[in-house]
């Protein structure tokens, strides 16, 4: 029934702002760029991250960061995180061991949105290359 991850939505007040704060993350331009909406495609198996204006969330939405936390792997969990953490982004959770060589973190990004970096052993095992 699942097949993947299709989608993950931030929002924020300035998509542009929020825009090149995550070109210069992630190190490539937005797919789709526009005044409402930018589209990256990231990763192994293109997946994408969309940045809406948070005029068009979902009612209920909570003001402050929460929810889900959708995780990215990366290679170097410590210099990805502390990375992020220059770039302005607050710590949410510190990177944590988890059984089975799996490392997670998570950061709120500087438009209010938790944005999750995890070393997974899983996904390096099954990484389309």
């Amino acid at each position: 029934m699942f097949r993947g991850l299709a989608t993950i939505s931030f929002f924020a007040d300035d998509v542009a702002a929020a825009a090149d704060w995550y070109t210069e993350v992630l190190g490539l331009e937005p797919h789709v760029d526009r005044p409402a909406y930018a589209e990256f495609r990231i990763g192994d198996q293109q997946q994408e991250l969309a940045v809406i204006d948070r005029r068009f969330a979902p009612h209920g939405q909570a003001e402050g960061p929460g929810g889900a936390i959708a995780f990215w792997h990366v290679d170097n969990l410590e210099a990805a995180y502390e990375r992020l953490l220059a770039m302005g982004a607050k710590e949410h959770e510190a990177p944590s061991h988890r059984s089975g060589g799996f490392v997670t973190a998570s950061v709120v990004d500087p438009f209010g949105n938790i944005l999750g970096v995890m070393y997974s052993p899983h996904y390096l095992e099954t990484a389309i290359r």
